[in-house]
């Protein structure tokens, strides 16, 4: 493997910290005064203040103030990090490399996504089906909507004679899209924007136009005023978006905050699935191929998972968690379709069922312990084979229209970049597709899993990976990355920036903690609601258990976690402020009493309850809320808050009144920071070059809040 040269000469013969600390001074931070306000909201007779609630205003020429305030205090700061520099050409050097995608087809044509390296937006290309791949040309580059790649392509959807493309665009990472309408043949937009669109799929109806969702755009703020109605559109192709057709939601009585539609494959039924938040969804279908028919109910409640996958005419095929928490597929004719008539075609098993479609068969993807095995059934629920995969990892894709022969799935773990298989749908043989060639030798490097005992007696499994030949001495920085949440589940995957962490020394570890989907819907609802400290609790023994066997000591150890997980890295930090070094809390969700009066974060509900529900769910609440247990006189963590000013999934606001308290409260030296993206969102789209300059400044912290004066590549061995 052709090697690049690494880094600069200067930096080119390093030094453990063990001989440095002593000599390294802390960087002196003056903080902003952030202003307190008299605040009080009350809760079962409980008043609870709120002194930096004036920062939710995202609007207000006070909080812009602030932002900036806090941003030059954060960048001189990261300014003075002698390596940081250093970091973000490795980042970039290792980032420069062709990242392409599985091919798939449209109409004439054969689509892929395609990054020549440091491209800020991947780029759709397009060659006749049949052709020389090598004639591939440019169909659609969102790096021209603009300049810095802040305008990002927020999905794709293909007429059913792949003729029109509807395509959405996201303006600094806002969810809130627009969707553009183009011909295909040559390249032009053909109607008007379609705006003021969120949380949405774009599914198409024949070749006649396609179905979307969104809410009424909020009074105030639409970048943090609450959006709980969300409704079913259809918008049928040459009309204007004024004369759309209102098919589901919007009843006052009724407050479904994500519904969506899909159209069957065949043209046959329109699937709605609306929900009341992030777990369980009702169901129903109408037959299109019947004019004016009615909406169909086969599930009037929210107690499952329930959506329909596949149908042979009047056949329906339903992948469900009810009364199977870890998923299976039921058959059931779509004349009487309730629960009592389903028929088990492929049953529950003891493993997290995820099902697929493909070429005229059922992939049915497992995971065991989180990592990925995969089964291939007919439709009559025969098992066909196992797919032979290439290894312990994460497999992706099996999915392709029913005509298809072949597919293309995607592999990767902790140390194996990702790559692309070709799939023989009928005689299983896979065969590489594509390999990415990246500076990075996965021999190098080693990654194990481990289950360890949580507080409660609970065995967790986690990965931990590193270069091989580690000393188990205690001394090795180790970034400790979790979620728990929202039946999300880790499983094993390939990052760039993990590389160059573990290029320096560094120990990467990934628990699959309670309140994830790794074991069904059992494992997540142990993690929710009055549950919740199980999530934490998994957490703190992750950390225990990576000192206990030496990978690392709290002076090493850095907590990370984002959104869900930004919470995660909040409560652990605050009930624990001396097990780790660093905490690095991205996006987080830290309000936990107002958490739900933002955008669409009443949806959450499933998952943390609200302190509106009952005095003991608001005293739960208000007992890890980060937010609210900030103390006077504590020894934190150096932190680094990260956030973005255009984030509409978890405001800006958590992030803000955090930094706020920790910065008033804080003893010691350990700084608190907070680093606010512009034109940035929750995460999704961001430009690659503002990904590669948060991560330098992210991993530039921590090391050097460990003490590190110099990169740290001499801890290899």
């Amino acid at each position: 493997m052709k090697k690049l040269p690494f880094l600069a000469l200067a930096l080119s013969i390093f030094v453990s910290c063990k001989n440095e600390t002593e000599s390294m001074k802390p960087i002196i931070v003056d903080y902003p005064q952030t202003q307190k306000v008299d605040t009080i909201d009350t809760y079962f007779d409980v008043a609870v203040a709120d002194p930096y609630r004036w920062l939710e205003d995202d609007r207000s020429t006070e909080t812009e103030a602030w932002v900036k305030a806090q941003n030059k205090v954060t960048y001189n700061y990261l300014d003075q990090i002698p390596y940081r520099k250093a970091l973000k050409e490795r980042l970039t050097t290792l980032w420069n490399y062709e990242k392409i995608g599985a091919p798939f087809k449209e109409g004439d044509y054969t689509y892929f996504y395609k990054n020549d390296g440091l491209q800020n937006q991947y780029v759709i290309y397009r060659y006749k089906t049949g052709a020389d791949p090598s004639t591939a040309e440019v169909f659609l580059d969102p790096n021209s909507f603009k300049e810095d790649g802040t305008i990002s392509l927020g999905g794709t959807s293909f007429s059913k004679d792949g003729k029109t493309l509807a395509y959405a665009i996201s303006e600094g990472g806002s969810d809130w899209r627009k969707i553009l309408i183009m011909n295909t043949e040559t390249k032009t937009i053909v109607e008007d924007t379609l705006v003021d669109i969120k949380f949405s799929g774009m599914s198409w109806y024949k070749n006649e136009g396609f179905y979307y969702s969104s809410y009424d755009k909020p009074k105030g703020s639409e970048l943090s005023a609450k959006t709980d109605q969300h409704k079913v559109y259809y918008h049928k192709l040459g009309t204007p978006q004024s004369e759309d057709q209102l098919i589901y939601g919007g009843t006052p009585k009724e407050k479904h905050r994500y519904i969506y539609a899909t159209v069957t494959e065949d043209d046959r039924y329109l699937v709605i699935t609306p929900r009341v938040s992030t777990s369980g969804n009702k169901l129903y279908i109408k037959d299109l191929s019947v004019a004016n028919a009615p909406l169909i109910e086969i599930l009037g409640h929210t107690n499952s998972d329930s959506n329909i996958i596949e149908n042979v005419g009047t056949k329906l095929y339903i992948a469900t968690n009810l009364n199977a928490p870890n998923q299976k597929i039921v058959t059931v004719e779509a004349s009487h379709p309730t629960p009592e008539h389903w028929v088990d075609f492929i049953p529950e098993t003891k493993n997290v069922l995820t099902p697929t479609t493909a070429g005229g068969y059922f992939f049915a993807h497992y995971m065991v312990d989180a990592v990925s095995k995969v089964f291939q059934y007919d439709y009559e629920g025969q098992l066909v084979r196992a797919v032979e995969l290439p290894g312990i990892g994460t497999a992706g894709g099996f999915s392709a229209k029913k005509e298809e022969t072949e597919l293309y799935y995607s592999f990767a773990n902790y140390v194996t970049p990702g790559s692309i298989y070709k799939y023989s749908i009928e005689s299983g043989a896979s065969e590489l597709y594509k390999k990415p060639n990246i500076d990075f030798n996965p021999e190098d490097y080693e990654s194990k899993q481990v289950f360890y005992t949580s507080k409660d007696g609970t065995k967790v499994p986690m990965i931990i990976t590193h270069k091989k030949g580690l000393r188990l001495n205690g001394e090795n920085p180790t970034i400790l990355y979790g979620y728990g949440g929202f039946n999300v589940s880790l499983t094993p995957s390939f990052s760039i920036a993990n590389a160059v962490w573990m290029e320096q020394g560094g120990v990467y570890a990934v628990p699959n903690l309670r309140g994830g989907g790794e074991y069904g819907k059992a494992w997540h609802d142990a993690g929710t609601k009055l549950q919740k400290q199980n999530v934490f609790d998994d957490f703190i023994a992750a950390a225990e258990y990576l000192i206990s066997e030496k990978y690392t000591t709290s002076d090493f150890l850095a907590i990370r976690g984002g959104s869900n997980g930004g919470l995660l890295v909040g409560a652990t930090m605050t009930q624990r402020p001396e097990l780790m070094k660093v905490a690095l809390p991205a996006v987080g969700v830290l309000d936990m009493l107002r958490y739900h009066t933002f955008t669409a974060g009443a949806g959450w509900a499933y998952d943390y309850g609200t302190a509106e529900d009952t005095k003991e769910m608001f005293n739960y609440l208000k007992g890890y809320s980060p937010v609210h247990n900030v103390k006077e006189g504590t020894a934190y963590p150096a932190t680094l808050i990260t956030t973005g000013d255009h984030d509409d999934r978890v405001v800006p606001a958590h992030s803000f009144k955090f930094a706020a308290e920790l910065q008033s409260k804080q003893t010691g030296e350990n700084p608190t920071l907070i680093r606010i993206e512009t034109d940035a969102g929750h995460g999704a789209g961001t430009p690659v070059s503002k990904t590669i300059e948060q991560f330098a400044d992210i991993y530039g912290f921590t090391l050097y809040n460990m003490g590190f004066k110099t990169l740290p590549t001499a801890l290899e061995k």
